[in-house]
């Protein structure tokens, strides 16, 4: 196991590093496509941009999906200073991008670099506290402007898409900490379970299938899988905090988010399938979540339906997990593909 949580840790390192906002995938996605098709896979691109990777099998179609989308914000105006008035890519929460470096991607292919701030981050001249609230804040660029004239010359206009820094750090106690371990660290768990699957020719017990979705922290990311999918797992991070049971160092089980029950029979497997390998792991509840898979139901799919992955601590704002989490997890899914 261990040369693959040192290739998933390669493979979290190389997704964070490529911007993927909501609506903004292109390059994430590519990525995916050249790393599975060196590895001997077909993966396919949807019109949509997901990324459908068949790893072997056959029968009883279940589909793992992850999503490469993350939280970001977009250009909603130019103000007359020449800073950027920001609005919200999915759940994103201004209060923990205070003071983070960004990047700003323009339609011509420019990259600049800027800071987030509120309108007046100074304790040495604000009298109040300025509160972090969307309408409050905004990217100071890291570019000679003090006008709106002057920072359209740059080529930046509304619409133009605001990444922040990850900052992915991997600890030598195996601690993982960065921006977007929802979803990019299940992301690359997938690519490191594939990796397994070609290497050891793991024969598997029904078809399985990879699915990297691009808008699932705007709602619709797995809107649309194959018509034959009998089962699908959403692979996304697991909740870390009060009145829940998983940690950083486990694998999650979720039975019910703010959606409403995962299927019952399926969640019972996989938790008899955790007691079975000894496995680290927690069964918990969710009242503040929901997943892709779910959006696969309301989309009309008649599946059985599933929620794992690896315990993330401080969702959405810099999150914090363990190797040893990402073990725990890589080992339910093998398991449960090859049982």
């Amino acid at each position: 196991m261990n040369n693959y949580t040192a290739y998933i840790g390669e493979q979290l390192r190389a997704l964070t590093a490529i911007p993927s906002p909501s609506g903004f995938t292109k390059e994430a996605a590519s990525y995916l496509l050249k790393t599975f098709t060196d590895m001997g896979f077909q993966p396919e691109l949807s019109i949509k941009g997901n990324v459908l990777v068949p790893i072997g099998g056959d029968g009883d179609p279940l589909v793992l999906a992850a999503h490469i989308d993350t939280l970001g914000a977009m250009v909603r105006s130019i103000k007359d200073n020449g800073r950027l008035r920001p609005t919200t890519l999915g759940g994103h929460q201004w209060r923990t991008a205070d003071g983070e470096n960004c990047t700003v991607h323009t339609r011509d292919g420019h990259v600049y670099t800027g800071v987030v701030l509120d309108s007046e981050p100074s304790s040495h001249v604000a009298d109040e506290k300025i509160e972090q609230s969307e309408e409050h804040m905004e990217i100071l660029l890291d570019e000679n402007v003090s006008s709106k004239k002057e920072t359209l010359t740059l080529g930046i206009q509304t619409g133009d898409i605001i990444a922040m820094d990850p900052r992915t750090v991997i600890t030598k106690s195996g601690y993982i900490k960065s921006r977007f371990l929802d979803d990019k660290l299940s992301a690359a768990i997938l690519l490191g379970l594939a990796k397994a699957v070609k290497e050891e020719g793991l024969s598997l017990n029904r078809r399985v299938s990879l699915l990297f979705t691009v808008y699932e922290e705007v709602g619709h990311g797995g809107c649309v899988i194959p018509a034959d999918t009998r089962e699908m797992i959403s692979v996304d991070m697991g909740c870390v905090g009060a009145d829940l049971g998983c940690t950083e160092h486990m694998v999650s089980i979720c039975a019910k988010d703010s959606g409403g029950p995962y299927n019952y029979d399926l969640i019972t497997a996989l938790t008899e399938i955790a007691k079975s390998q000894n496995l680290d792991f927690a069964i918990d509840i969710y009242p503040h979540y929901i997943s892709d898979v779910e959006a696969t139901l309301r989309a009309g799919y008649d599946i059985r339906h599933g929620l794992v992955g690896p315990g993330v601590y401080a969702s959405h704002n810099y999150e914090r997990s363990h190797m040893d989490g990402v073990a725990n997890t890589f080992r339910l899914l093998r398991t449960y593909i090859t049982r």
